[in-house]
C-alpha cells in the first residue's frame, strides 16, 4: 500500500503541475542559463505582460523562481530560477546506500554485474544470488564487468537459500526469478533482459549500463557525498 502524500510531496506535485504548462516550462528552461528582466522574457516568449505576470506568479508560488532588483537600475527587476527547488523533482524514492542483494535465476550475469555495480557506486556491501545457480559466471559478464573497471574473475553463484539473513534491500533482475519466487512487496524488481540469451558483447554491455542507470535513481547520492 503506498504511503499517504506527505507535505513535501504535496509541494513537488505543485512544482511539477507548474510545469505542466509548455510557457512556463520555456520561461523556465530560458532562466536556467540566464537571469531576465520581464521585459525580456516577453520577447523571447512572445506573450503580452499580463500573461507573463500570472505565469510568474505562478511560478513564484510554488518556490521555483524568485525576483530581485536591479543594482543597476532600481526600477528594473530580473528573474531568476531557484535551482535548489528542482532537486527531487525527479520521479522515485532515493534510497539511502545499504546493504543489498540480487537475485537473478542462474546467478551468472545479471545479478553478479548488479553487486559489483553497487558496491562501486553506492560504496555499500551488495551480494547475489540464484535460485537456480549455475556453475560458473558467464564469461560474457566477467568480459562486460572487465570493460567497466569491475573485477568478477573470483565471483561465483551461489543458491539464494544460502545468503540467510537477507538484507532490507533486495533486488530481483530477472524475470523468471521474481515469478518463481512471488517475493514480498518491499523487494524491488528490475526487469532486465537476459544477456546469456544472445551472447553478444553488446548485449552484456547494455545490461551492465541498463542496471548502472537503475542504480542512479535509487540511489541518493548526496548522502555518500556527505
Amino acid at each position: 500500500m503506498l504511503a499517504v502524500p506527505a507535505p513535501a510531496n504535496e509541494l513537488r506535485a505543485a512544482r511539477h503541475a507548474a510545469l505542466g504548462d509548455p510557457v512556463r516550462l520555456a520561461i523556465v528552461d530560458e532562466l536556467t542559463s540566464s537571469d531576465r528582466s520581464p521585459m525580456e522574457l516577453q520577447r523571447l516568449v512572445d506573450i503580452g505582460s499580463n500573461l507573463l505576470a500570472h505565469h510568474l506568479d505562478v511560478l513564484e508560488r510554488v518556490g521555483l523562481i524568485q525576483r530581485s532588483r536591479s543594482s543597476g537600475d532600481g526600477r528594473r527587476r530580473y528573474v531568476h530560477v531557484r535551482r535548489d527547488a528542482f532537486v527531487g523533482l525527479e520521479p522515485g524514492t532515493r534510497r539511502r546506500p545499504t546493504r543489498a542483494l540480487f537475485v537473478c535465476t542462474h546467478n551468472s550475469a545479471r545479478s553478479q554485474l548488479a553487486a559489483a555495480l553497487w558496491r562501486t557506486l553506492a560504496h555499500a556491501p551488495a551480494e547475489s544470488a540464484g535460485t537456480d545457480p549455475a556453475n560458473r559466471v558467464h564469461p560474457g559478464a566477467v568480459a562486460a564487468a572487465a570493460r567497466a573497471g569491475l573485477d568478477l574473475s573470483s565471483a561465483t553463484p551461489r543458491r539464494l537459500d544460502e545468503v540467510g539473513h537477507l538484507p532490507s534491500l533486495v533486488v530481483t533482475v530477472c524475470d523468471r526469478a521474481h515469478e518463481t519466487i512471488d517475493p514480498p512487496a518491499r523487494w524491488l524488481h528490475w526487469s532486465i533482459p537476459d544477456p546469456v540469451a544472445s551472447r553478444s558483447k553488446t548485449a552484456f554491455d547494455l545490461a551492465l549500463t541498463t542496471i548502472r542507470d537503475r542504480i542512479a535513481t535509487v540511489v541518493d547520492f548526496e548522502r555518500i557525498r556527505a
